[in-house]
This record gives C-alpha cells, structure tokens and sequence, in this order.
C-alpha cells in the first residue's frame, strides 16, 4: 500500500510546484474497509492537447520540477516495488508483458524495431545513486493553468529508484522539438533516454491490449494513440 502522505510533507516545500497536501489520515471504520486520506486542493486542470498550446514552455516547467524532484535527499524514501509497479527499478521486470504484447502492434511497425528499442532500454543498466521518481508523470496527473504547468498530483506511485520511468511524457505527449528542449533540459545521459524510452513503449505495448486503447490513451491524457506512441519512439531511437 503507498503511504505517499507519509514522504509528501518532506518533498513539497523542496519542490518549486505544489503537490498534495495531506490534511486528514484516517483507519478503516464505520462500515469502510480502508485507510482513507484527505489532501488540501488545488486549482488547475489536467493537462491536454487544448489546455497546453506551447509545448516547449511546457516541457522545460516539467524539467524544471522534475529536476528539483530528483536532487532531492533521498535518504529514508520508499525503495522502488510493488507500491510502483516497479517503476523506478529495472525495466527487465516487464520483459515477458513486452513479448507477449508483440502480435498486437500495428502491421507497419516491425517486431525487430521494437525489440530493438526494449533490449537498448533493458541492457541500459541505471548506475547513479538511486533518487527520488514520481512514477507517474503522464498529464492526466499534471495540472495547467493559462497554459502552463501548475501543480504535479499522484504520488501513490513516487519512490526512491531510477528516475528514467518519469520521461514517458516525452514520447506520450510532446512533439519533437519539445522532445528535444525536455531532454536537454533534464541533462540526461543517453542510457537515462533508453530506459526512459523504455518504459514509454512497455506502456504503450500494454495500452494496445485495451479494447478501446483511444480511450485508455484520452484518459492518460496522451496527445498521442499507443500505436502512434510506438511509431514516435520507433522512429526516434
């Protein structure tokens, strides 16, 4: 079970964004059979096509908060598991879905280009000290106002690991140009984008299996479908 509200108070006041706020915490009782939490609101709205017009302002106000994120301290935080999906630890864990996923892709789009790009990620071993990931930076969980990032919600999924899962915003949601300022902007290296590159493509590989992946990928908030998704990342590798 994430215990998120327990590393939330640490994180917020190093973040130049705010992210949820814990204000209640309560144990199963009166008939609800779980802990329950309830966390201070904030303005803003999901991220989209529509609400965010300038990609480029976009993907450095997402490097920026991102980068503060991870050079945070991270002694004592949760170690990337279960509570993550095992985001934040090695893609190698998701190696059988990604096989198994292959007879869904789309016919233009080659199984050896793809299983080119997950053995790159997969073989990009992650050898920095572990920091904090957020785990889920798709832009359902990004709120905007007037266009620009406003809030970063969702950190039932945050732990201390490899920081590489947090760039699949890069292949989901913006467009090449933005791509490029996003990755410059982070000063990652070129095993970081692999990884990274990775989880965005085992993502997309499980959205396809979804009778209705157009509507899986519009409640992520993807500008883009999973088949397209893998088409950018084939065509970017």
């Amino acid at each position: 079970m994430s215990k998120e509200h327990e590393w939330l108070p640490v994180l917020g006041p190093r973040l130049p964004l705010p992210i949820p706020e814990p204000v209640a915490l309560g144990a199963p009782g009166c008939g609800f059979p779980r802990p329950w939490s309830v966390y201070r609101w904030l303005p803003g709205e999901p991220a989209s096509e529509e609400r965010v017009t300038d990609l480029d302002t976009f993907a450095r106000d997402v490097a920026r908060f991102l980068t503060s994120l991870w050079s945070v301290d991270a002694q004592g935080g949760p170690e990337a598991g279960a509570h993550s999906f095992g985001r934040g630890g090695p893609l190698s864990v998701y190696d059988a879905d990604v096989h198994g996923c292959l007879d869904a892709m789309p016919a233009d789009i080659t199984r050896a280009a793809v299983l080119d790009i997950w053995d790159a990620a997969v073989s990009s071993p992650f050898k920095s000290e572990p920091g904090w990931f957020h785990g889920d930076m798709v832009p359902s969980n990004l709120l905007v106002r007037h266009g620009r990032l406003a809030a970063v919600i969702d950190f039932g999924t945050c732990g201390v690991g490899d920081p590489a899962c947090d760039l699949v915003l890069a292949w989901t949601f913006l467009d090449a140009p933005s791509r490029h300022t996003f990755q410059e902007q982070l000063n990652v290296d070129t095993g970081t984008v692999a990884r990274g590159r990775g989880w965005a493509l085992w993502k997309a590989l499980l959205t396809l299996q979804d009778p209705d992946h157009l509507a899986a990928a519009r409640r992520y908030g993807w500008r883009y479908s999973a088949p397209n998704v893998i088409r950018t990342i084939t065509d970017d590798s």
